[in-house]
């Protein structure tokens, strides 16, 4: 499953984590523990807008799976849904878009790998591909990588934060 599409524009952040890669991708498995920086309308880059998650049946946790986000954000409503295309129990998991209405970014790829540590813990690399939005292409030149660092890091920092 997936599609062969190629994204021009890449984003990744790591950290190790004191806890083992089952734990890690237990976690991280449940959607609803990445996109809390999506559901907060006190975020400065949700801009006092927010986004709310729509899982399937199958909760974004299997090959085929989708995971709807959507919302209103500045006036623009805003609309994604991913696809999840590859998912490896405690190693990986990876999702793309199927449609999308965003403003910075447009499709993209998104996902998380996990490493074993030496003599204990993990290390956590989550990581988007990604391309500017077919509509007001400016405004993804202007804040699309600001805002896929952003994203990142906000799923590493919940991350680091559950394990603390």
């Amino acid at each position: 499953m997936g599609s062969n599409r190629t994204y021009p524009r890449h984003a990744e952040a790591s950290a190790d984590l004191s806890a083992s890669p089952q734990e890690v991708f237990a976690f991280l498995d449940d959607h609803r523990n990445l996109s809390s920086h999506m559901e907060s309308n006190s975020s400065p880059m949700m801009a006092g807008g927010s986004m709310q998650l729509v899982l399937d049946d199958q909760n974004g946790r299997t090959i085929g799976s989708h995971v709807v986000m959507r919302g209103k954000v500045l006036g623009f409503h805003l609309l994604v849904d991913e696809v999840v295309i590859e998912r490896v129990p405690f190693e990986k998991k990876t999702w793309e878009t199927v449609e999308d209405r965003l403003v910075v970014i447009g499709p993209y790829r998104l996902g998380f790998r996990i490493a074993s540590r030496v003599p204990a813990g993990s290390t956590l690399t989550v990581w988007i591909d990604y391309a500017l939005p077919s509509r007001r292409r400016w405004l993804g030149r202007l804040g699309g990588s600001i805002y896929a660092d952003w994203c990142v890091r906000q799923m590493l920092n919940a991350a680091r934060s559950h394990f603390a």
